[in-house]
C-alpha cells in the first residue's frame, strides 16, 4: 500500500502554540485525524494574522484550500501542548502550499508526531472565481525573490 510522504521546508521561521483540548480526542483516546486538520487550521490563522492576512482577505483576495496531505508520526493526547510550525512554499499564478511541522512538546524535548501541507488558491468569493496571488502576499510571504516566479 502507498503511503503519503510529505517532506518538510528546511526551516519554518513561524510557529504557534496550541493546547490539546478533549474535544480534540477520539475513541481511541488520542487526537483524532479530523480535529488535526482543525488544529492546521487554527495554525494557519495564525501564520495569516501574524502576516497581516486572512483566509478572506489575503492581500485583497480570498482564500480556499485545494488539497490536504497528513502524516501521522506519534500519537498525540488530551492536555499534550504542541508547538506547529508553518512555512510557505511552492508559489504558482494562483496559489501556493502551507507545510506544518506539528511538534509535541513534553519536558522540554520536541518530537515531530504530525508532517501535513495544505494546498491554497487564491479565490475571490464574490465572483466564485480564482485569481492571481496579490504582490503583497508574494512579497510578505516568499520574501526570497528566488521563490517568486514572477
Amino acid at each position: 500500500m502507498s503511503r503519503i510522504k510529505i517532506d518538510l521546508p528546511a526551516g519554518f521561521r513561524f510557529f504557534a502554540t496550541i493546547p490539546l483540548r478533549i474535544t480534540d480526542m477520539n475513541y481511541g483516546n488520542h487526537v483524532g485525524n479530523d480535529a488535526v486538520l482543525s488544529l492546521l487550521h487554527e495554525a494557519r490563522m495564525q501564520f495569516l494574522q501574524h502576516h497581516g492576512f486572512t483566509e478572506l482577505d489575503c492581500g485583497g483576495t480570498g482564500l480556499i484550500m485545494l488539497d490536504a496531505g497528513i502524516e501521522f508520526k506519534k500519537e498525540l493526547f488530551y492536555g499534550d501542548q504542541i508547538k506547529v510550525g508553518v512555512a510557505a512554499a511552492n508559489l504558482s499564478g494562483r496559489g501556493f502550499d502551507l507545510y506544518y511541522r506539528v511538534d509535541k512538546i513534553d519536558n522540554g524535548v520536541t518530537d515531530t508526531a504530525v508532517k501535513a501541507k495544505t494546498g491554497m488558491l487564491c479565490f475571490d468569493y464574490s465572483r466564485k472565481k480564482l485569481v492571481p496571488v496579490p504582490d503583497s502576499v508574494q512579497v510578505t510571504l516568499f520574501p526570497d525573490p528566488a521563490c517568486r516566479p514572477y
